[in-house]
């Protein structure tokens, strides 16, 4: 009973850290365009997110073996408020790229943490009830968080004071729970090249769910407001993208353990291409038209990260599973830098429909590399466990590798 009160105050601080830092995204878009910042700035800022996500990801591990799990996560927790409360007082874009590589970082750092912590409770017994537990945790708090900006005024310091007090309040959770601090587990070797050996076309798949999830999620409000939907509108067309791509995950991964992994993935990214090409070319359905395309292309884009990494764990021994997960993150974490500012860029010079584009483009070379990659090798001889493995951590390989390997 006990464990399962620490794993109830572990949630609890995911449901709060993710309703701030997940709210900030949204936010931060919708401010941008009310004090005037161009796309390309917007863009910058959902860019700069993923930068300081990336970092927290490689010091993280480092930091908890220093100070310990609890000084770790109230460090990051801190950094995460100071970059939101500082928003108001200096208006600049640029400025505000830096704060929020200072939410990134608090992002990568408390879910470092958290996992850890959950990896050393965890036992066979409880560790399926767990994980699922963990997924529909994360997943719902990301969408509860999506819907925030319906209720918050842009460009306002309570809004972010809001998101700071927040963001605070995962602190309580963890620091006052009476479960003794587990061992801090050593830093993780990171080799970004044993993904591309494992597998080509996961590497290239992890790169491209980034394109597509970094780009929306960050840039999606930009979209918005260009085709003409109101806040609240924009809360549900967010939560609408977040909400298909839990929706498709059981089905999807049902398939992926059914057929060729390969087949899976290309058959998503043509999914894909479809879901871009119709959301570029109905902006004017209507509010209900628009929703139903967002849910529609998260439910084929989402999965594809999970299938990807399904894939590449194929062809690793089981000794390699974590630095495998830590490598598909790295080269996730490199396309979601990038995709925001360039998704903002292509909207500010071709118009709404550039993203959608963009992102198509990136799935159609997907596909292609995927049936190029078919010719070259024959598929696994043995296949893991699907799993819906979430964009958290470097440590996540440490939660998922031994599911992967069970029957």
């Amino acid at each position: 009973m006990r464990m399962m009160i620490s794993f109830a105050a572990l949630f609890l601080s995911v449901i709060l850290l993710q309703l701030s830092t997940g709210g900030v995204g949204p936010l931060d878009a919708l401010s941008g365009l009310t004090l005037d910042f161009t796309n390309a700035q917007i863009g910058l800022l959902g860019s700069a997110h993923f930068f300081g996500f990336f970092i927290g990801c490689w010091w993280a591990p480092r930091l908890m073996g220093t100070i310990g799990h609890s000084r770790a996560f109230a460090a990051f927790t801190a950094a995460g408020a100071i970059g939101l409360l500082a928003h108001m007082l200096v208006i600049d874009a640029y400025a505000w790229a830096l704060m929020r590589v200072a939410s990134g970082l608090c992002v990568a750092g408390c879910y470092t943490v958290i996992e850890a912590w959950l990896q050393a409770k965890l036992t066979n017994e409880t560790r399926g009830r767990a994980m699922g537990s963990y997924r529909v945790v994360d997943m719902g708090a990301s969408l509860v968080a999506q819907m925030l900006i319906s209720v918050l005024e842009p460009a306002s310091y309570v809004s972010y004071n809001l998101l700071a007090l927040l963001c605070c309040a995962a602190l309580l959770p963890i620091t006052l729970t009476r479960t003794s601090e587990p061992e801090t587990p050593g830093a993780l070797r990171l080799r970004p090249m044993l993904a591309v050996t494992r597998s080509p076309l996961a590497a290239a798949g992890v790169v491209v769910a980034a394109l597509s999830s970094a780009s929306f999620r960050m840039v999606g409000p930009v979209y918005g407001q260009e085709v003409g939907l109101a806040v609240e509108q924009i809360a549900y067309f967010l939560a609408a993208f977040v909400a298909g791509g839990a929706i498709a995950q059981y089905p999807v991964g049902w398939l992926a353990d059914k057929y060729d992994r390969r087949w899976v993935l290309i058959w998503l990214s043509i999914a894909s291409i479809a879901s871009s090409a119709l959301t570029a070319l109905t902006g004017d359905l209507g509010t209900a038209g628009i929703l139903m395309t967002a849910t529609l292309f998260g439910a084929t884009t989402f999965p594809i990260y999970s299938v990807a990494a399904a894939h590449a764990h194929d062809f690793a021994e089981t000794s390699e599973r974590v630095e495998l997960s830590a490598a598909l993150m790295f080269f996730f974490a490199l396309g979601a830098i990038a995709a925001p500012l360039l998704a903002s860029t292509l909207i500010e010079i071709y118009g709404p429909s550039a993203m959608f584009v963009m992102i198509g483009t990136g799935h159609g070379a997907l596909v292609v590399f995927g049936l190029i990659r078919m010719q070259m090798r024959p598929g696994a001889l043995h296949r893991t466990r699907y799993i819906w493995a979430p964009r958290t951590s470097f440590l996540i390989g440490r939660l998922t590798g031994r599911t992967r390997d069970e029957d």
